[in-house]
């Protein structure tokens, strides 16, 4: 009963956003993502897997990452790699210890983004859907953030 009452409530979150930007689905708890949360935004978006050491020293610095961008005009996302849905995924997001939301539907169509065969793998998109960093391999907040001024994505 409640897995039906899920998607009958996504189906109609996807309703509703219909025609309001790109469709970026759902988030690891089910819950519509709007499109203004990500469309016109500076993204970090992180690809990572439960198999995959590197994912797990770094989620605790985009965490942190995620914290320190709070009202800023950059979001933190993460992508499963091995597509996992639902139940799954939520539960795949909780074992990682991810605070910031993940994206249930890749988006690498709608960022043109190159398949990675290597994890984790970063990307950073700016606020007209560009790709203009792809990081191989563990970050740290720092980093990212360095990154990030250096793009001049936190003016």
């Amino acid at each position: 009963m409640a897995r039906r009452l899920m998607v009958v409530l996504t189906l109609m979150g996807m309703v509703l956003l219909a025609g309001c930007g790109n469709d970026y689905g759902v988030d690891q708890n089910g819950q519509a993502i709007a499109s203004q949360r990500l469309d016109k935004q500076w993204l970090v978006l992180n690809y990572w897997a439960e198999w995959c050491t590197p994912c797990r020293t770094e989620i605790p610095q985009l965490n942190a990452l995620a914290e320190q961008l709070k009202g800023r005009n950059v979001g933190v996302f993460g992508v499963n790699f091995d597509q996992v849905q639902g139940e799954e995924l939520k539960s795949a997001s909780d074992k990682m210890g991810i605070a910031f939301t993940v994206l249930a539907r890749d988006p690498a169509e709608i960022f043109d983004l190159p398949r990675s065969e290597g994890l984790p793998v970063t990307y950073i998109i700016d606020n007209q859907g560009k790709v203009r960093e792809q990081l191989l391999g563990e970050q740290t907040a720092a980093g990212v953030m360095a990154k990030l001024e250096a793009l001049k994505a936190l003016e």
